[in-house]
């Protein structure tokens, strides 16, 4: 399975052509608001979400029928942005479950700043948390 075009075709909102990467019985599960979705479901979650979307995907991960993905999602023009990480269970080549945890991208909180930790991830990294 390609997890790359697959991606594109949910950024896309394109719901003919993320439904042939499911198996009709998958399941994807949105732990952060314990919700659990049927594809047909999650199709139509994703398709009427209100606005367009982009993103790309930044990490893949691959362990025999699992794949896991690092994705950043934006409102195109403009707005809000996440980053969510899908741990997408296949059989053959395609998806039996999904499970999603999402989180919004942000700056950090006042106290880490307040308490001068942490610092910004260098920009020049590869991908795998390298630089």
């Amino acid at each position: 399975m390609d997890v790359r075009k697959f991606w594109e075709s949910v950024l896309q909102q394109d719901a003919g052509a993320m439904r042939p990467y499911f198996h009709e019985d998958a399941r994807v599960n949105w732990h952060n608001t314990n919700e659990q979705f049927t594809v047909e479901e999650f199709i139509r979650a994703n398709c009427e979400y209100p606005g367009r979307w982009d993103g790309e995907v930044e990490r893949v991960e691959v362990q025999g029928g699992l794949v896991i993905t690092a994705t950043r999602v934006w409102a195109a023009g403009g707005g809000p942005s996440y980053h969510v990480v899908s741990f997408i269970r296949t059989e053959g080549e395609r998806i039996v479950s999904v499970d999603e945890y999402w989180g919004d991208d942000g700056a950090p909180p006042q106290w880490r700043t307040e308490k001068q930790i942490g610092r910004a991830i260098p920009t020049d990294r590869k991908g795998d948390g390298t630089v």
